[in-house]
């Protein structure tokens, strides 16, 4: 195979670079060339966003697939644009989309049959709103509009993969990091109720491995990637302690108590949420097609073996919203007391 990666410097596309390697693939990336090169490809530089660029690209090919990594901060008319100038060059499209795409996300149970929102395939980034309750989001309406310019162009060669949460190796976000400092600083832990909750995060690698199996596969349409079986908050955050060797008392306090105090959902606790649909995915689908994911427990653990051995995401701005302030939290658990 000879894949082309828009991305693929870091996180889930680093990951799928180095898979790829390790299969055997020929790899070219395409990104601005800021977080550096993975050994072994073929880097080009440029913007997606320059026309030009993406001709001197589409030069470099043919590619079995491009993998598109990179157009979560791009408009509908970009990707459309990116799609149009590469079709010549490669035969098949997988693009990492998200579960934002749904109508109902996040209050509905979701599967591939699911209405998605409507946005044009060459809208550009004023397209969508911010629903009164957060839902939808002008962030699933761009990249639903995304999906659509992908299927436009590559109709039954497009793989549109939907993923809920990715944890990992390498997150630049900070939920798992910050959980896990959370938990190595131990004490009582402001936990979110029930504790029976299950959560669906899917790991990073199982992403990147199942993307690349698209990317050589025949099938085509949507996908959504979350975890089949999942873990209750129970015991992620259990695995979270034993990984940290923290001595924490999580402490489950029920959402209503939370939403009082005004703690943010999805970011001062991250992974809370209590939206009824928002750990509702049906993967059954993506598991049909040779999803596998490992349990979440070894994802904890191998988040915390890259974090302590002073694990550097890139720079994200997303990462200082995550996570409640320690007065914040101390204020809110002796309230309670």
């Amino acid at each position: 195979m000879k894949i082309l990666v828009l991305g693929g410097s870091w996180f889930l596309g680093k990951h799928i670079v180095d898979a790829a390697l390790k299969r055997g693939w020929a790899v070219t990336t395409f990104n601005r060339g800021r977080s550096g090169d993975v050994n072994g490809v073929e880097p080009v530089h440029g913007d997606r966003t320059n026309r030009a660029d993406l001709e001197r690209l589409a030069g470099q090919g043919p590619w079995d697939a491009v993998i598109d990594t990179s157009s979560s901060d791009f408009p509908p008319r970009d990707v459309l644009a990116a799609v149009t100038a590469l079709r010549p060059a490669a035969r098949r499209w997988v693009h990492i989309s998200t579960v934002s795409v749904y109508q109902g996300w996040p209050h509905q149970p979701l599967t591939e049959a699911s209405p998605l929102l409507d946005c044009p395939p060459d809208a550009d980034d004023s397209y969508g709103h911010t629903g009164e309750d957060g839902s939808p989001t002008k962030y699933g309406f761009q990249k639903a509009g995304g999906e659509a310019a992908v299927t436009e162009v590559y109709g039954d060669d497009a793989v549109l993969l939907r993923p809920g949460v990715i944890l990992g190796p390498g997150e630049y976000v900070g939920r798992l990091p910050w959980w896990l400092e959370r938990a190595k600083r131990g004490g009582r832990i402001l936990a979110p109720a029930p504790a029976e909750q299950r959560i669906q995060p899917v790991d990073v690698r199982d992403v990147a491995t199942f993307a690349l199996d698209q990317a050589a596969s025949s099938l085509s349409g949507g996908f959504n990637v979350a975890h089949p079986e999942g873990i209750t908050f129970r015991h992620f955050l259990e695995a979270c302690l034993a990984e940290t060797g923290g001595a924490g008392a999580p402490v489950w306090v029920e959402p209503a108590v939370l939403l009082d105090q005004g703690v943010t959902q999805w970011t001062e606790l991250p992974l809370w949420r209590t939206h009824a649909g928002v750990w509702a995915v049906d993967s059954s689908r993506a598991v049909e097609a040779g999803l596998r994911c490992r349990p979440v427990a070894e994802t904890v653990r191998d988040t915390w073996l890259w974090w302590a051995a002073d694990g550097r995401p890139v720079d994200h701005p997303r990462w200082a919203e995550h996570g409640i302030a320690e007065a914040k939290e101390e204020k809110i658990l002796a309230s309670l007391a």
